[in-house]
């Protein structure tokens, strides 16, 4: 990949305290790292694992086959989402 195409241009702001800052700035030289480096290091290790559970699950075989046979299944005859899928959004009126 070009370096343009990578090149590091989205920025965040922070505040915090004197204090937060000399911890994250001792953190990030235990791990040889600059403060920067370190906070987007550890940020982005955090939101990976924050969003996992909306990316990945796990089944036991059991779990498996019921999640295939749902969806197998043919669709249920619900009423209520039928009638409100015919409401005109308040947008389009």
């Amino acid at each position: 990949m070009p370096d343009d195409a990578r090149a590091k241009t989205a920025r965040i702001d922070l505040r915090m305290t004197p204090q937060a800052k000399t911890l994250l700035e001792q953190a990030a030289k235990a791990r040889h790292k600059t403060l920067s480096e370190f906070v987007l290091d550890q940020s982005l290790s955090a939101a990976e694992e924050t969003l996992a559970d909306r990316r990945l699950f796990l089944l036991d075989d059991a779990q498996w086959a019921e999640f295939n046979r749902l969806l197998d299944a043919p669709p249920r005859d619900m009423p209520e989402l039928r009638k409100l899928a015919a409401v005109k959004p308040r947008w389009e009126a």
